[in-house]
């Protein structure tokens, strides 16, 4: 025998076992072995004669190394009858525990029987060592032996041991006990003659056991053998079932369980006993006795108490694991709609499980609350989350500030399922704008704009607490947004003037390069001289400005003290002087509206267009950071064009048309959330796996149109004279799905089926030996490019002429991204002489798109991961379709991803198209694109669409892959424009 032991970390379907007489070649995980015995590779193979002397002469030591050996010989299909005399006059009677264990594993896979069928006479005296062992004073002993005995499967070896069995019962060791218990109900349930009893012997038995064990194995036996006598036992004890052990607590659950599914009648009898384990001592009791009760009643108090329980384990268990298991089945209780009513005087004590500290289940643990809480608790738990709110403040975690942005959410969705309590989330909410957490003040920022947008009384609210946090907000997006809330819902003379002061105070002296040339030059107090040292005149002869190290001192040390949108502007974010130049221009509009003074009016309209060309000339000037970029300029540039002709188009525009804007805007958004709650309960399963089959749904529907008649259908179909010609054959996909390896006038000829599963690929090679000659050592060898892994290889094979065999190979998909499986097949021809052939394999090309499933998010979400992702492809449009739609959806179906951007946004004839799309693959990986497509109206017709396509991902892989698909795939959309057209 040759063993073969690979180097590296062990694994047992890597180790090959060559049988030298039946010339196979097996793995260790093949055979049923219950020890692994390692050989050094260069050892002698055992021979059965050298066996023999070590198992008579050896010592103790020497007798397990050759005991070892020949067990594994016997599994690899060696007889060795010449051994079993020997092993039973010079092994049994030895009293070492180890050679006791490896016995009985011998005893059970040694050959029993002749070759005529008769068991051999040498098990008379094997028979005799297993009573002695049943009766041997070392408790560990019996109890192997009877574990053993669990195992036998002869009748005629079992008989005479028994009287030894039963006794086994009265023993007074629990390990003996239980183990007699297994072995009797194993034998009554194999060979119940030999022990027609055993039911009303084990029921003696458990009246009088004390020890838990015992008591649980003796119970499980009689569910199984005589379901009448464990009910009359349980019924007899039914009010101490709280003082048994949790082992023996479970069984009885499983028992109820099953009698009263199938016999409904009893569940009055024992649904108090579930009642009362529910207050069980192990949570796996309780897990169990929930789960029983609610499946076993439906009733309002059962429900309740179900849900307790479960709440109570969530709180209490600290494994994370635990936490999400026991979620799921409350969140699995809430679709039920009988339980929902139940589930929501709950709601209070769900929200207990905020005191994980695991994200994930802070999540699911807001969503269930979210679902069930009614008008008569929402104040309540909006009570709970401002707690958690100010509580997040205090804590520095790395899941705190999501732990925030979910909280903020949460409120968000409350105040607009129940638009009462807006008015006292509001006030808590806006002091998160002065957060340093950007993501929970953006999505503060959105709830704060719809609300403002919904509820029209709440909008004097939300304008004084924007102004009144505004000045303590740090960050550039939220000073942005929210001077867009204060420009757009800010309609009174007060409100407005506010406004505007709070700008120039956020904004510093006006003309701002003016102030900053001031400062450059040095007027500054006498402490800052000190600070900064001497500094000189910057200002030119002839207007310009120099730049010196000391004036790049003043800067760094007075960066802090300036304003912040002064600082912005300074650091070359002039975006925020566009939006700030689009909110004047809207404050200063309705100020004329509002405003009869015409005086007050055009000093309100001077102001507004001063902060605006001082921007301009400070952006041009060269003293910010980075220059202002053409479109920067060109929209404050058309902000002061409209406040100096103050058309009643460009009012109209900049009054009413953000604001319809905003409400078309949020109405998509709630016809999307409807859309995904429809799609969600299309998902859910509405047929039970035992339910039975409706065949009709399996009748192909284009037979069906033609024949109007299902009856016909079916029998034709029966009598096999039905028409296949418009049917799709199972076997089309998997066609489709074949690669050709070699060539037709290739020696071996090869083809593989590609089985795409979830995170491995299976090959299915069909190979065929086109010569008349015999193939031998025909290896399959494959090799992969790209995140692949191949699990195992090929092993050997002989192949004779004109024959032909499918080799399976499996390879393993640890990320998504194009891959190449490549190889080749190397094969001796029999009786040459010369080297081995080898035939070079074509490559398989794995797609991406087949671990690519399109997905959703929210836009907070879709800004953020494509400011996080550090990988970007840019691919240029180059395609014949001249739509802006049809290619955006030949787009979306070859990359399957999804169009985050709502319909009517893409409505509507224009000559550009800007998208946003998102997919994740079943690895976790995020992939999102931004198309932004153009079709110049100077351009024919039937010109094609022009732009590019920017992908972000994670990492490279996905991000060029993806590329590389949408490459690939755009020619072809020349067909999509035919078919359109």
């Amino acid at each position: 025998m040759v063993f073969e032991i690979p180097s590296g970390p062990f694994d047992k379907d890597r180790c090959t076992l060559f049988n030298s007489k039946n010339k196979k070649m097996s793995t260790l995980a093949e055979q049923p072995c219950y020890t692994l015995i390692n050989i050094p590779s260069d050892a002698e193979p055992p021979t059965e004669m050298g066996l023999k002397s070590d198992l008579e002469k050896g010592d103790t030591k020497t007798k397990i190394e050759a005991l070892k050996k020949t067990i594994q010989m016997i599994l690899n299909g060696e007889k060795m009858p010449s051994l079993l005399m020997t092993i039973i006059r010079f092994v049994m009677p030895v009293r070492d525990h180890t050679i006791k264990k490896m016995l009985l594993i011998f005893w059970e896979i040694v050959p029993k029987y002749n070759p005529d069928g008769k068991m051999l006479h040498e098990f008379i005296l094997v028979c005799d060592a297993y009573r002695k062992d049943l009766q041997h004073p070392n408790e560990f002993i019996r109890g192997s032996t009877l574990r053993f005995l669990c195992k036998l499967k002869e009748a005629e070896l079992l008989e005479p041991l028994m009287p030894a069995i039963r006794q086994c019962l009265e023993h007074r060791h629990s390990y003996v006990r239980r183990n007699a218990v297994l072995a009797i109900y194993t034998i009554y349930r194999n060979f119940d003659f030999l022990i027609p009893d055993a039911p009303e012997l084990i029921a003696k038995f458990l009246e009088g056991e004390q020890d838990m064990s015992c008591k649980r194995n003796a119970f499980m036996m009689l569910i199984h053998a005589d379901q009448d006598r464990a009910l009359n036992y349980l019924s007899s004890c039914i009010d101490q079932v709280n003082s048994f052990g949790d082992i023996l607590q479970l069984v009885i659950v499983e028992l109820i369980y099953k009698v009263c599914h199938a016999n409904p009648s009893e569940r009055a009898r024992f649904i108090r006993c579930i009642y009362n384990l529910l207050n069980s001592s192990s949570p796996a009791v309780k897990y169990e006795a929930a789960g029983t009760l609610v499946t076993l009643s439906s009733a309002p108090t059962a429900v309740k108490a179900a849900a307790s329980c479960y709440i109570e384990l969530i709180v209490k268990e600290s494994d994370n694991n635990v936490k999400l298991i026991v979620l799921d089945r409350l969140i699995a209780l809430r679709e039920v709609p009988a339980h929902e009513k139940v589930l929501q005087e709950l709601v209070m004590d769900i929200l207990r499980v905020l005191s994980a500290p695991d994200l994930e289940v802070r999540k699911k643990t807001l969503g269930l609350a979210l679902d069930l809480v009614t008008s008569r608790n929402i104040e309540e738990m909006v009570l709970v989350l401002k707690k958690e709110v100010v509580k997040t403040n205090n804590v520095e975690h790395e899941d705190t500030g999501k732990y925030r942005q979910i909280l903020v959410r949460t409120l968000h969705q409350c105040s607009i399922k129940f638009p009462d309590i807006a008015i006292t989330i509001i006030p808590v909410l806006i002091e998160f704008l002065c957060d340093q957490n950007e993501l929970a003040a953006l999505d503060v920022l959105v709830f704060v704009r719809e609300a403002i947008q919904r509820f029209e009384s709440l909008r004097p609210v939300i304008n004084s607490k924007l102004l009144e946090v505004f000045p303590s907000v740090k960050a550039l997006k939220i000073h942005r947004a929210a001077l867009w809330i204060l420009g757009e819902y800010c309609t009174n003379s007060e409100d407005i003037q506010s406004v505007m002061t709070l700008i120039r105070q956020s904004l510093g002296e006006i003309p701002i390069v003016d102030d900053e040339i001031k400062k450059a030059a040095g007027e500054v107090d006498e402490d800052e001289m000190q600070s900064t040292g001497s500094v000189q005149k910057l200002v030119t002869a002839d207007g310009t400005y120099a730049t010196q190290s000391a004036f790049s001192t003043t800067t760094v040390s007075k960066k802090e003290e300036r304003p912040p949108m002064r600082q912005y502007l300074m650091d070359g974010e002039f975006f925020a002087g566009a939006a700030l130049a689009t909110t004047l221009t809207k404050l200063a509009l309705r100020f004329i509206e509002c405003t009869e003074n015409v005086k007050r009016q055009n000093s309100f309209v001077a102001e507004a267009m001063l902060i605006m060309a001082s921007i301009i000339h400070f952006g041009k000037s060269g003293l910010p950071t980075k220059p202002m970029t053409d479109d920067d300029v060109d929209r404050i540039a058309t902000c002061l064009r409209v406040l100096a002709e103050r058309s009643s188009l460009m009012n109209e525009i900049f009054n009413d048309g953000c604001r319809e804007s905003l409400s078309l805007m949020l109405a998509s958004k709630v016809e999307e959330e409807k859309e995904l709650q429809k799609v969600s309960e299309r998902k859910a399963v509405k047929v039970q796996a035992d339910d039975p089959i409706a065949f009709n749904q399996l009748i192909n529907k284009s037979e069906l149109g033609a024949t109007e008649n299902m009856f016909e259908l079916t029998l034709s179909q029966a009598l096999g004279m039905s028409s296949k010609k418009d049917a799709d054959p199972i076997g089309a996909s998997k066609l489709n799905k074949v690669t050709q390896l070699t060539g037709f006038s290739d020696p071996v000829y090869a083809e593989a089926y590609v089985n795409v599963n979830q995170f491995d690929i299976v090959l299915d090679v069909l190979i065929v030996n086109q010569t008349s000659d015999t193939l031998q050592n025909l290896t399959l060898e494959l090799a992969t490019l790209g995140d692949l892994k191949l699990v195992e290889k090929p092993s050997p094979l002989m192949l004779a002429p004109h024959d032909f065999c499918n080799i399976k190979a499996n390879v393993k998909v640890a990320s998504t991204e194009n891959g190449i499986i490549f190889g080749n097949i190397v094969y001796d021809v029999s009786g040459a002489a010369s080297d081995r052939n080898c035939v070079v394999l074509n490559d398989i090309h794995i797609d991406i798109m087949d671990y690519i499933v399109p997905a959703s998010c929210n836009d907070g979400e879709f800004r953020q991961m494509w400011a996080e992702f550090e990988w970007e492809n840019k691919v240029a449009v180059n395609t014949n379709i001249s739509d802006l739609q049809i290619f955006l959806q030949h787009v979306i179906k070859c990359t399957n991803m999804k169009c985050l951007t709502p319909d009517k946004a893409l409505s509507g004839e224009c000559g550009f198209m800007a998208a946003n799309l998102y997919a994740k693959s079943i690895f976790g990986e995020d992939v999102l694109a931004n198309l932004s497509i153009e079709k110049p109206v100077h351009l024919p017709p039937t010109a094609p669409v022009q732009g590019h396509i920017r992908i972000r991902a994670k990492s490279q892989g996905m991000a060029l892959s993806m590329g590389d698909k949408i490459n690939l795939s755009q020619k072809s959309g020349a067909k999509m424009t035919a078919v359109a057209k």
